[in-house]
């Protein structure tokens, strides 16, 4: 392997996390391998297993590399392939945008190392026609891209669940290896990557060279004042722009293009050759823009990068570097990041951000251990693959997973007994399968809500002819009318012709100009961190040295129009249409507090991440000054009132297991989501002694 990396590959030296991950990696031990964005983790973890798979002699499908997002697989595969060619080793990748005669193919003769998604696996376990035993009997090592990104979220649950049934399957311990840009708890996302392997665990994190990146923050205003300003901006260079919204993508991208930029577009609700044609057009120009959703945070290789910018502001700071990241990687450049703000909120959000980047701060990933509804999941799936799970045997193939090392027996028997009595499931001798309920709740369309653990908003195809643009949500098409209906998607307006509801597809021909349409997202609740630095932005005198002249000058507006809500400190400020508490301590602490509140008041109270809102019905000061004083006497919100209000601060199901779940255990599964016990105690202290 030390020749072809030479002499085939053309590498004159290892990178230092390159050179550090190598023994441990070949000591067959599980690692967390950190490094910077495009700093060579990919070779990190497979110049080693190539090696082992030529010395020991693997079999495919030996090495699996799992991803986030496909275009991430599909970016990786020719490099991959490139590593592996030169030991006479193949590569293949299985996903949703992959052809029938390819997967057909890969089964007839399967390759040494497998790029897919834990969605993917699910459908070759869950499939008749996959045969899984013996495609992964030899399987020996897992790599696991943007691992910090599965941590903590219900797909990292459900790959960790689907990795202890691999195991199952080839009978042996499998080496775990994640690769991660940026996490504030290493440790903790090694312990959760192990499961039930008995393997040492090691961290691996070089020490890296000190840098110092271009940052800047401006402020404009409005998405057409900021389409202006990245249009005069580094003109002739290339420029990634993100937003954290599809709507938000397709206004600027259409923007742009009015104003004759050479514009691209990517984010998850375009169609496959939309999106590769905006990522090989990107890589091949030099002036033109990208606008994407986070889809393009995450390692995709698009090619020399000259300058990030953000639209707004990120929620997390290890969000923020992964986009900065993407740019400085050719050598004696410098990593940079210009922060467009269009409001107030959005420019006061960025400079928090940046104080705790300045001061070091990385959000920890806290990794779910009493995941009942990914639990709930695993035994619907085990259902199908094994045709009828033993009911004495369905917990030895995922028992020892992370996710649900913290559930007791009691209640995996609580669960299972209420899916048995809701007829989700049903015993027929000794063995577990979909019941009649369940085969209604998941059991359309060959299983498909049974894939993922994440649920999609119906939707249409958007076609022009024979040419699939993208998909719009069925509900916003309905609302307004196929005839009246004009919208962008990818960047380009279009005009709705008619609908063909039983093949799901939308009909549009170019229209002259259109709004971006509508999607649904999940709560963006920004932690207590990012708000407590809100507050401390609003109370510092001058600026920061990354900001503009225009951000200071309307960051001083700002502050003079909103210090008094920093200096509040517990006290309840009047407002236009009653009163509000601002605490800065962020949604989900915020929430729990509001709902308790209206239960001692008896008034309706809301709020948000920065306060709670008593309205002119419930704005009774010494009404509100005492069950404030109650709360902090009797220590609550405690865990049971979390348990109890929860429900009304979801609003919508989280999760398309919830119908699984004993109400008990889903209040636990929307606690762990929504609420922050911790910081929700430090506020109740607080707002008493206010």
């Amino acid at each position: 392997m030390q020749y072809q990396i030479v002499n085939a590959l053309g590498f004159q030296s290892l990178r230092p996390v390159q050179e550090v991950a190598i023994p441990p990696i070949l000591d067959g031990a599980n690692c967390v391998v950190l490094a910077p964005t495009a700093g060579g983790k990919t070779e990190a973890a497979f110049f080693p297993l190539l090696s082992q798979m030529d010395t020991h002699g693997w079999q495919p499908v030996s090495v699996l590399y799992v991803s986030p997002i496909r275009a991430l697989l599909n970016n990786q595969e020719e490099r991959l392939r490139s590593y592996a060619t030169v030991l006479g080793r193949r590569v293949a990748v299985w996903h949703g945008d992959v052809s029938q005669r390819d997967k057909r193919k890969f089964l007839q003769e399967p390759a040494d190392i497998l790029l897919t998604t834990p969605e993917s696996l699910e459908v070759m376990l869950m499939s008749s026609k996959v045969p899984s035993r013996r495609l992964f009997a030899g399987l020996q090592a897992v790599v696991i891209d943007e691992v910090h990104a599965f941590a903590g979220d219900d797909r990292g649950s459900h790959l960790m669940a689907v990795l202890e049934r691999l195991c199952r399957f080839c009978g042996r311990d499998v080496q775990r290896i994640g690769l991660s840009a940026t996490v504030g708890n290493p440790e903790e996302i090694l312990t959760w990557l192990q499961g039930s392997s008995t393997r040492p665990g090691v961290l691996v994190s070089p020490p890296r060279p000190p840098s110092t990146p271009e940052i800047v923050i401006d402020y404009v205003g409005t998405l057409e004042n900021a389409a202006r300003v990245i249009a005069q901006m580094h003109r002739g260079k290339k420029r990634l722009v993100f937003l954290d919204s599809r709507a938000g993508v397709e206004s600027l991208g259409q923007h742009l293009r009015d104003l004759g930029v050479d514009t691209y577009v990517l984010h998850s609700s375009l169609a496959p050759d939309e999106r590769r044609r905006s990522e090989a057009a990107f890589a091949e120009r030099q002036n033109c823009v990208i606008v994407a959703t986070s889809s393009l945070e995450l390692g995709i290789d698009i090619g020399d990068l000259d300058h990030v910018l953000q639209i707004d502001a990120p929620r997390t700071v290890a969000s923020f570097l992964q986009r900065m990241g993407r740019t400085g990687r050719r050598a004696g450049a410098t990593s940079n990041c210009t922060f467009l703000a269009t409001d107030d909120d959005a420019l006061l959000q960025a400079a928090a951000l940046l104080r705790l980047y300045r001061n070091g701060f990385v959000e920890s990933v806290v990794p779910v251990t009493r995941a009942f509804h990914i639990l709930a999941h695993q035994l619907l799936a085990l259902g199908q693959q094994e045709q009828g799970i033993p009911l004495a045997d369905w917990w030895a193939w995922v028992g020892q997973a992370a996710p649900f090392k913290d559930i007791t027996a009691d209640e995996r028997t609580a669960l299972l007994a209420h899916m048995m009595a809701e007829q989700i499931l049903v015993e027929d001798g000794g063995r577990l399968s979909l019941g009649p309920q369940g085969e209604k709740l998941y059991g359309g369309k060959n299983f498909l809500p049974l894939y993922s653990v994440f649920d999609t908003a119906d939707s249409l195809d958007v076609c022009y002819g024979q040419r699939i643009i993208g998909n719009i949500e069925s509900t916003y098409v309905e609302q307004q009318g196929a005839g009246d209906l004009t919208f962008t998607l990818g960047a380009r307006a279009w005009r709705g012709l008619y609908v063909d509801w039983q093949r799901h597809r939308l009909y549009v021909e170019p229209a002259t100009h259109a709004n971006a349409p509508s999607w649904r997202g999940s709560p963006a609740f920004l932690s207590s961190e990012l708000c407590g630095a809100m507050r401390d932005v609003l109370r510092d005198e001058g600026p920061a040295p990354e900001w503009s002249k225009r951000a200071e000058s309307q960051m001083d507006a700002v502050r003079k129009t909103r210090l008094h809500q920093a200096d509040a400190d517990g006290q309840l400020l009047p407002e236009t249409d009653g009163l509000s508490l601002w605490t800065f301590a962020g949604g989900r602490a915020n929430h729990v507090v509001a709902k308790v509140l209206q239960e001692l008041i008896g008034e309706k109270v809301t709020a948000d991440n920065l306060r709670i809102r008593f309205r002119s019905g419930a704005a009774d000061v010494e009404k509100i000054q005492g069950a404030m004083q109650v709360l902090a006497e009797e220590h609550r919100p405690n865990r049971e009132d979390a348990l109890r209000v929860v429900v009304k601060i979801a609003k919508a199901k989280l999760s398309k297991f919830q119908p699984c779940l004993p109400p008990e255990q889903e209040a636990e599964v929307l606690v762990g989501r929504l609420v922050d016990l911790g910081v929700v105690g430090d506020l109740v202290r607080r707002l008493a002694a206010g």
